[in-house]
Protein backbone atom coordinates (compact mmCIF):
# COMPACT_ATOMS: atom_id res chain seq x y z
CA UNK A 1 0.00 0.00 0.00
CA UNK A 2 1.46 3.61 -1.19
CA UNK A 3 0.29 5.26 2.02
CA UNK A 4 -0.61 3.90 5.50
CA UNK A 5 -1.44 6.95 6.97
CA UNK A 6 -4.85 6.68 4.54
CA UNK A 7 -6.45 3.74 6.85
CA UNK A 8 -6.92 7.15 9.71
CA UNK A 9 -8.94 9.18 7.62
CA UNK A 10 -11.87 6.62 6.35
CA UNK A 11 -14.92 7.34 7.79
CA UNK A 12 -15.56 4.45 10.48
CA UNK A 13 -11.86 5.09 11.72
CA UNK A 14 -12.43 9.12 12.50
CA UNK A 15 -16.08 7.86 14.04
CA UNK A 16 -14.01 5.90 16.46
CA UNK A 17 -11.49 8.23 17.62
CA UNK A 18 -14.37 10.71 18.00
CA UNK A 19 -16.07 8.38 20.20
CA UNK A 20 -12.73 7.60 21.96
CA UNK A 21 -11.67 11.27 22.37
CA UNK A 22 -15.60 11.88 24.10
CA UNK A 23 -15.20 9.06 26.32
CA UNK A 24 -11.81 10.97 27.22
CA UNK A 25 -13.24 14.25 28.05
CA UNK A 26 -14.89 13.19 31.60
CA UNK A 27 -11.31 11.85 32.40
CA UNK A 28 -9.54 15.21 31.85
CA UNK A 29 -12.06 18.36 31.59
CA UNK A 30 -13.53 19.14 34.84
CA UNK A 31 -15.89 21.75 34.07
CA UNK A 32 -19.03 19.72 32.68
CA UNK A 33 -20.29 23.21 31.00
CA UNK A 34 -16.82 22.41 28.78
CA UNK A 35 -17.60 18.88 28.31
CA UNK A 36 -20.60 19.19 27.39
CA UNK A 37 -19.50 21.61 24.76
CA UNK A 38 -17.09 20.06 23.39
CA UNK A 39 -19.28 16.35 23.07
CA UNK A 40 -21.38 18.26 21.15
CA UNK A 41 -18.73 19.73 18.84
CA UNK A 42 -17.42 16.54 18.31
CA UNK A 43 -20.67 15.33 17.78
CA UNK A 44 -21.60 17.62 15.35
CA UNK A 45 -18.08 16.80 13.50
CA UNK A 46 -18.75 12.60 12.87
CA UNK A 47 -22.56 13.95 11.74
CA UNK A 48 -20.54 16.27 9.04
CA UNK A 49 -18.53 13.56 8.21
CA UNK A 50 -21.06 10.93 7.95
CA UNK A 51 -22.72 13.18 5.28
CA UNK A 52 -20.91 14.16 3.63
CA UNK A 53 -19.26 10.83 2.68
CA UNK A 54 -22.77 9.58 1.56
CA UNK A 55 -23.92 12.20 -0.47
CA UNK A 56 -20.55 13.33 -2.37
CA UNK A 57 -17.08 11.95 -3.96
CA UNK A 58 -14.37 12.96 -1.60
CA UNK A 59 -11.01 12.89 -2.05
CA UNK A 60 -7.76 14.29 -0.23
CA UNK A 61 -4.25 15.19 -1.49
CA UNK A 62 -0.69 16.95 -0.56
CA UNK A 63 -0.10 20.11 -1.26
CA UNK A 64 1.29 18.38 -4.02
CA UNK A 65 -1.43 16.69 -5.18
CA UNK A 66 -0.58 13.22 -4.21
CA UNK A 67 -3.73 11.46 -3.18
CA UNK A 68 -4.07 10.99 0.75
CA UNK A 69 -7.30 9.23 1.27
CA UNK A 70 -10.84 8.86 -1.25
CA UNK A 71 -14.09 7.50 -0.18
CA UNK A 72 -16.58 4.86 -1.38
CA UNK A 73 -17.98 6.97 -3.73
CA UNK A 74 -14.87 7.97 -5.56
CA UNK A 75 -13.64 3.98 -5.74
CA UNK A 76 -17.49 3.73 -7.11
CA UNK A 77 -17.45 5.54 -9.73
CA UNK A 78 -13.58 5.76 -11.00
CA UNK A 79 -13.86 1.43 -11.11
CA UNK A 80 -10.61 1.95 -8.82
CA UNK A 81 -9.86 -0.34 -5.91
CA UNK A 82 -8.39 2.34 -2.89
CA UNK A 83 -5.40 0.70 -3.32
CA UNK A 84 -4.95 1.62 -6.94
CA UNK A 85 -5.08 5.43 -5.86
CA UNK A 86 -3.33 5.91 -2.84
CA UNK A 87 -0.60 7.73 -3.49
CA UNK A 88 -1.43 8.58 -6.77
CA UNK A 89 -2.09 11.94 -8.37
CA UNK A 90 -5.54 12.70 -10.35
CA UNK A 91 -3.93 11.64 -13.58
CA UNK A 92 -5.27 8.72 -13.14
CA UNK A 93 -8.61 9.74 -13.94
CA UNK A 94 -7.44 12.11 -16.40
CA UNK A 95 -9.75 11.85 -19.39
CA UNK A 96 -7.79 14.32 -21.77
CA UNK A 97 -10.86 16.55 -22.14
CA UNK A 98 -9.55 19.35 -20.90
CA UNK A 99 -6.61 21.50 -21.88
CA UNK A 100 -3.53 22.43 -20.12
CA UNK A 101 -4.91 26.09 -19.68
CA UNK A 102 -7.87 24.67 -18.08
CA UNK A 103 -5.77 22.78 -15.35
CA UNK A 104 -3.06 25.01 -15.24
CA UNK A 105 -5.55 27.81 -14.56
CA UNK A 106 -7.55 25.17 -11.67
CA UNK A 107 -3.72 24.98 -10.19
CA UNK A 108 -2.91 28.83 -10.14
CA UNK A 109 -6.58 28.94 -8.09
CA UNK A 110 -6.06 26.54 -5.79
CA UNK A 111 -1.86 26.91 -4.92
CA UNK A 112 -3.06 30.61 -4.09
CA UNK A 113 -5.29 29.59 -1.74
CA UNK A 114 -8.94 30.37 -3.51
CA UNK A 115 -11.71 27.80 -3.70
CA UNK A 116 -12.02 26.47 -7.16
CA UNK A 117 -15.40 25.12 -8.51
CA UNK A 118 -15.94 23.99 -12.17
CA UNK A 119 -17.23 20.70 -14.24
CA UNK A 120 -14.43 18.42 -14.95
CA UNK A 121 -14.57 15.00 -17.13
CA UNK A 122 -12.94 11.93 -15.61
CA UNK A 123 -11.81 8.63 -17.36
CA UNK A 124 -12.75 5.56 -15.20
CA UNK A 125 -10.66 2.64 -14.97
CA UNK A 126 -12.65 0.78 -17.29
CA UNK A 127 -12.07 3.70 -20.40
CA UNK A 128 -15.81 5.11 -19.67
CA UNK A 129 -15.81 8.90 -18.94
CA UNK A 130 -17.65 10.84 -16.45
CA UNK A 131 -18.60 13.96 -14.97
CA UNK A 132 -18.71 15.48 -11.51
CA UNK A 133 -18.91 19.27 -10.38
CA UNK A 134 -16.14 19.73 -8.55
CA UNK A 135 -15.45 22.07 -5.54
CA UNK A 136 -11.81 22.25 -4.26
CA UNK A 137 -10.98 24.08 -0.67
CA UNK A 138 -6.95 24.41 0.04
CA UNK A 139 -6.24 24.03 3.63
CA UNK A 140 -3.43 26.81 4.31
CA UNK A 141 -0.74 26.50 6.71
CA UNK A 142 0.53 28.95 9.47
CA UNK A 143 2.06 30.77 6.61
CA UNK A 144 -1.01 31.15 3.94
CA UNK A 145 0.47 27.65 2.12
CA UNK A 146 -1.51 25.31 0.78
CA UNK A 147 -0.47 22.15 2.66
CA UNK A 148 -3.95 19.63 1.28
CA UNK A 149 -6.13 19.95 -0.54
CA UNK A 150 -10.22 18.93 -0.21
CA UNK A 151 -11.92 18.17 -3.41
CA UNK A 152 -16.02 17.46 -2.79
CA UNK A 153 -17.77 16.18 -5.99
CA UNK A 154 -20.92 15.38 -7.19
CA UNK A 155 -21.69 13.59 -10.67
CA UNK A 156 -23.62 14.82 -13.22
CA UNK A 157 -22.80 13.21 -16.37
CA UNK A 158 -26.40 12.83 -16.77
CA UNK A 159 -26.75 16.11 -17.08
CA UNK A 160 -24.09 17.04 -19.07
CA UNK A 161 -25.59 14.35 -21.58
CA UNK A 162 -28.42 16.44 -21.94
CA UNK A 163 -26.79 19.79 -22.13
CA UNK A 164 -24.48 18.15 -24.87
CA UNK A 165 -27.94 16.99 -26.64
CA UNK A 166 -29.50 20.37 -26.10
CA UNK A 167 -25.91 21.90 -28.04
CA UNK A 168 -26.55 19.97 -31.08
CA UNK A 169 -29.73 20.32 -31.73
CA UNK A 170 -29.33 24.57 -31.14
CA UNK A 171 -26.53 23.86 -33.63
CA UNK A 172 -28.91 21.82 -35.75
CA UNK A 173 -31.40 24.82 -35.83
CA UNK A 174 -28.50 27.57 -36.83
CA UNK A 175 -27.56 25.64 -39.55
CA UNK A 176 -31.08 24.73 -40.95
CA UNK A 177 -31.77 28.87 -40.27
CA UNK A 178 -28.83 29.74 -41.86
CA UNK A 179 -29.58 27.55 -44.91
CA UNK A 180 -33.08 29.10 -44.99
CA UNK A 181 -31.93 32.36 -44.96
CA UNK A 182 -29.09 31.44 -47.75
CA UNK A 183 -32.18 30.11 -49.95
CA UNK A 184 -34.71 32.92 -49.39
CA UNK A 185 -32.01 35.71 -50.17
CA UNK A 186 -31.06 34.18 -53.43
CA UNK A 187 -34.78 33.40 -54.12
CA UNK A 188 -35.09 37.54 -53.49
CA UNK A 189 -31.53 38.51 -55.21
CA UNK A 190 -31.89 36.09 -58.19
CA UNK A 191 -35.92 35.60 -58.20
CA UNK A 192 -37.91 38.83 -57.25
CA UNK A 193 -34.88 41.12 -57.84
CA UNK A 194 -34.11 40.10 -61.53
CA UNK A 195 -38.10 40.18 -62.48
CA UNK A 196 -38.19 44.05 -60.77
CA UNK A 197 -35.10 44.49 -63.03
CA UNK A 198 -36.81 43.68 -65.99
CA UNK A 199 -39.56 45.37 -65.07
CA UNK A 200 -37.40 48.81 -64.72
CA UNK A 201 -35.71 48.23 -68.01
CA UNK A 202 -39.21 47.80 -69.89
CA UNK A 203 -40.49 50.96 -68.04
CA UNK A 204 -37.51 52.64 -69.27
CA UNK A 205 -38.20 52.10 -72.31
CA UNK A 206 -41.90 53.62 -72.05
CA UNK A 207 -40.30 57.23 -71.21
CA UNK A 208 -38.11 56.80 -73.62
CA UNK A 209 -40.76 56.48 -76.04
CA UNK A 210 -42.34 59.52 -75.00
CA UNK A 211 -44.92 58.23 -72.04
CA UNK A 212 -46.80 59.61 -69.62
CA UNK A 213 -45.06 61.04 -66.31
CA UNK A 214 -46.79 58.69 -64.30
CA UNK A 215 -44.03 56.04 -66.12
CA UNK A 216 -41.84 58.12 -63.99
CA UNK A 217 -43.36 57.65 -60.82
CA UNK A 218 -43.79 54.13 -61.09
CA UNK A 219 -40.58 53.69 -62.19
CA UNK A 220 -38.84 55.39 -58.65
CA UNK A 221 -41.28 53.23 -56.97
CA UNK A 222 -39.77 50.06 -58.46
CA UNK A 223 -36.27 51.40 -58.16
CA UNK A 224 -37.10 51.91 -54.27
CA UNK A 225 -38.84 48.63 -53.89
CA UNK A 226 -35.60 46.88 -55.58
CA UNK A 227 -33.41 48.80 -53.00
CA UNK A 228 -35.60 47.23 -50.09
CA UNK A 229 -35.25 43.63 -51.56
CA UNK A 230 -31.32 43.78 -51.93
CA UNK A 231 -31.47 45.09 -48.32
CA UNK A 232 -33.30 42.45 -47.19
CA UNK A 233 -31.62 40.24 -48.73
CA UNK A 234 -28.09 41.43 -47.27
CA UNK A 235 -29.59 40.91 -44.20
CA UNK A 236 -30.81 37.41 -44.76
CA UNK A 237 -27.47 36.11 -45.48
CA UNK A 238 -25.18 38.33 -47.50
CA UNK A 239 -23.41 36.30 -50.83
CA UNK A 240 -20.07 37.83 -50.24
CA UNK A 241 -19.93 35.80 -47.18
CA UNK A 242 -20.42 32.52 -49.19
CA UNK A 243 -18.38 33.83 -52.19
CA UNK A 244 -15.06 35.62 -50.72
CA UNK A 245 -15.03 34.93 -47.03
CA UNK A 246 -16.08 36.55 -43.51
CA UNK A 247 -13.84 39.54 -44.16
CA UNK A 248 -15.05 41.44 -47.13
CA UNK A 249 -18.40 40.96 -45.36
CA UNK A 250 -17.28 42.25 -42.34
CA UNK A 251 -15.99 45.16 -43.98
CA UNK A 252 -19.12 45.94 -46.46
CA UNK A 253 -20.86 45.42 -44.05
CA UNK A 254 -19.19 48.01 -41.14
CA UNK A 255 -19.64 50.67 -44.17
CA UNK A 256 -23.21 50.05 -44.46
CA UNK A 257 -23.68 49.97 -40.59
CA UNK A 258 -21.82 53.48 -40.98
CA UNK A 259 -24.24 54.70 -43.95
CA UNK A 260 -27.27 53.60 -41.82
CA UNK A 261 -26.11 54.66 -37.92
CA UNK A 262 -23.89 57.44 -38.44
CA UNK A 263 -21.37 55.61 -36.07
CA UNK A 264 -17.80 54.98 -37.40
CA UNK A 265 -16.17 51.55 -37.01
CA UNK A 266 -12.57 51.08 -36.56
CA UNK A 267 -11.54 47.81 -37.77
CA UNK A 268 -8.23 45.79 -36.50
CA UNK A 269 -8.30 42.95 -38.76
CA UNK A 270 -5.47 39.85 -38.71
CA UNK A 271 -6.88 36.78 -40.62
CA UNK A 272 -5.34 36.27 -43.92
CA UNK A 273 -7.56 32.57 -44.59
CA UNK A 274 -10.77 31.53 -44.80
CA UNK A 275 -12.43 29.65 -42.24
CA UNK A 276 -14.88 27.01 -41.86
CA UNK A 277 -18.40 27.77 -42.76
CA UNK A 278 -20.03 27.65 -39.33
CA UNK A 279 -16.71 29.47 -37.79
CA UNK A 280 -17.36 32.39 -40.03
CA UNK A 281 -21.23 32.40 -40.16
CA UNK A 282 -20.62 32.40 -36.01
CA UNK A 283 -17.97 35.47 -36.39
CA UNK A 284 -20.30 37.56 -39.02
CA UNK A 285 -23.70 36.71 -36.94
CA UNK A 286 -21.89 38.26 -33.43
CA UNK A 287 -20.29 41.18 -35.00
CA UNK A 288 -23.83 42.23 -36.48
CA UNK A 289 -26.04 41.91 -33.86
CA UNK A 290 -23.34 42.94 -31.12
CA UNK A 291 -23.20 46.25 -33.98
CA UNK A 292 -26.89 46.39 -34.07
CA UNK A 293 -27.18 46.72 -30.24
CA UNK A 294 -24.56 49.74 -30.36
CA UNK A 295 -26.54 51.63 -33.26
CA UNK A 296 -29.58 51.29 -30.60
CA UNK A 297 -28.61 51.31 -27.52
CA UNK A 298 -24.87 52.90 -27.23
CA UNK A 299 -24.85 56.59 -28.05
CA UNK A 300 -21.20 56.49 -29.79
CA UNK A 301 -19.87 58.19 -32.74
CA UNK A 302 -17.32 55.61 -32.87
CA UNK A 303 -16.96 51.76 -32.14
CA UNK A 304 -13.95 49.06 -32.39
CA UNK A 305 -13.57 45.18 -34.01
CA UNK A 306 -10.38 43.57 -33.17
CA UNK A 307 -10.21 40.16 -35.36
CA UNK A 308 -7.04 37.64 -34.67
CA UNK A 309 -5.92 35.00 -35.48
CA UNK A 310 -3.76 33.32 -32.80
CA UNK A 311 -1.63 30.39 -32.24
CA UNK A 312 -4.25 28.08 -30.62
CA UNK A 313 -7.31 30.59 -31.05
CA UNK A 314 -9.18 33.32 -33.08
CA UNK A 315 -10.34 36.49 -31.05
CA UNK A 316 -13.30 38.63 -32.13
CA UNK A 317 -13.39 41.81 -29.82
CA UNK A 318 -16.24 44.61 -30.23
CA UNK A 319 -15.84 47.55 -28.06
CA UNK A 320 -17.46 50.49 -27.56
CA UNK A 321 -17.15 53.41 -25.05
CA UNK A 322 -21.26 54.04 -24.99
CA UNK A 323 -23.87 54.03 -22.28
CA UNK A 324 -23.27 50.12 -20.95
CA UNK A 325 -25.54 48.05 -18.61
CA UNK A 326 -25.52 46.10 -15.85
CA UNK A 327 -25.49 42.34 -16.31
CA UNK A 328 -28.22 40.16 -14.63
CA UNK A 329 -30.55 37.86 -15.77
CA UNK A 330 -33.01 40.49 -16.75
CA UNK A 331 -30.52 41.88 -19.51
CA UNK A 332 -30.23 38.67 -21.25
CA UNK A 333 -32.42 39.25 -24.28
CA UNK A 334 -32.67 37.20 -27.46
CA UNK A 335 -30.43 38.79 -29.22
CA UNK A 336 -27.49 38.28 -26.19
CA UNK A 337 -28.62 34.68 -25.90
CA UNK A 338 -28.24 33.85 -29.68
CA UNK A 339 -24.74 34.95 -29.74
CA UNK A 340 -23.86 32.47 -26.73
CA UNK A 341 -25.45 29.74 -28.50
CA UNK A 342 -23.56 30.48 -31.19
CA UNK A 343 -20.47 30.66 -29.70
CA UNK A 344 -21.29 27.58 -27.90
CA UNK A 345 -22.01 25.76 -31.38
CA UNK A 346 -18.75 25.58 -32.42
CA UNK A 347 -17.19 24.77 -29.32
CA UNK A 348 -16.22 28.66 -28.54
CA UNK A 349 -16.70 31.22 -25.42
CA UNK A 350 -18.12 34.22 -25.40
CA UNK A 351 -17.55 36.68 -22.60
CA UNK A 352 -19.71 40.64 -22.39
CA UNK A 353 -18.42 42.66 -20.04
CA UNK A 354 -20.54 46.02 -19.54
CA UNK A 355 -21.21 48.07 -16.65
CA UNK A 356 -23.50 51.78 -17.25
CA UNK A 357 -21.62 54.70 -18.05
CA UNK A 358 -18.37 52.06 -18.85
CA UNK A 359 -19.18 50.82 -22.11
CA UNK A 360 -19.39 47.62 -23.53
CA UNK A 361 -17.12 44.91 -24.73
CA UNK A 362 -18.10 41.50 -26.42
CA UNK A 363 -15.12 38.66 -26.78
CA UNK A 364 -15.45 35.80 -29.11
CA UNK A 365 -13.01 32.92 -28.31
CA UNK A 366 -12.41 29.86 -31.40
CA UNK A 367 -10.27 27.47 -30.06
CA UNK A 368 -8.57 26.10 -33.23
CA UNK A 369 -8.96 22.47 -33.45
CA UNK A 370 -6.25 20.22 -33.63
Amino acid sequence: MNNPGWEEKRPEVIGQRITALIAKLDEHIEDPAVRIELKHALLHLADIKLALNESSIVAVTDHKGIIQYVNDKFCEISKYEREELMGKDHRIINSGYHGKTFMNELWRSIASGSVWRGDIKNRAKDGSYYWVNTTIVPFLNAKGKPYQYLAIRNEVTELKRVQEELQQMMKQVMIVQEEERRRLSRELHDGIGQSLFSLLIGMDKLIQDGSLDDAERLRTSVSHLMEDVRSLAWELRPSVLDDLGVVPAIRTYTDNFTNHYGIGVKLDIHLRRRLGPQEETTIYRIIQEALTNIGKYADVDECCITLSDLPDRIEVNVVDEGKGFQRDSSTKGVGLFSMEERARAIDGQLVVQSQPGQGTKILLIIPKKS
